[in-house]
């Protein structure tokens, strides 16, 4: 920009730069391939869209009541269009009705690309035994487990459980007089 001189267009300069950003996005990070249209999505559903530019477009020049009931029109006919008779909607049936058939390899295909993509990642059982210790061997380990539930569910005893005061947070509040009722 500092180089460009005061005879020069500016459209014709941003044209060259935005042309070597392209180039040099080209080859350093290659093409994106554009997004393939849904197998129902066929000339007559472009044409419906290019319908409703073209409306939208004598809109925006015009905004006009006849123009605004025009765009509406187009618009639901586009809808409709795209709701039923083209195939949008019977290709979602078409889909669940596919992906209920096939839902084991489904879920196989998902866990085995789970696991593909996590790699493989080595699990260790480590508990800590009473002392502080740790153990990683699984007698040890059923042992603790055990041990751990025995203390914890077999109480020998009702003495043990005391009857606790129950707090709320309300205050407790007199019941009402027969005045005040």
């Amino acid at each position: 920009m500092e180089n460009l001189s005061d005879g020069e267009d500016i459209n014709r300069a941003w044209e060259n730069i935005k042309e070597t950003i392209n180039t040099s996005a080209k080859e350093s990070l290659g093409l994106h391939e554009l997004k393939q249209n849904e197998p129902w999505f066929d000339e007559e559903c472009l044409g419906f869209i290019d319908q409703r530019k073209q409306v939208k477009m004598q809109w925006v020049q015009d905004p006009s009541q006849s123009n605004v009931d025009n765009i509406n029109n187009v618009r639901h006919e586009t809808s409709r269009h795209f709701k039923g008779a083209g195939g949008g909607e019977e290709y979602l049936k078409a889909k669940i009705q596919e992906l209920e058939t096939n839902r084991s390899k489904i879920l196989g295909t998902c866990i085995g690309a789970s696991v593909t993509k996590k790699g493989y990642q080595p699990r260790t059982n480590i508990v800590k035994v009473e002392k502080g210790d740790l153990v990683t061997d699984s007698h040890s380990i059923l042992a603790r487990w055990r041990n751990h539930f025995s203390q914890l569910l077999n109480v020998y005893g009702v003495n043990d459980v005391r009857q606790t005061e129950i707090h709320t947070a309300e205050l407790l509040v007199p019941e009402p007089s027969a005045f005040e009722f």
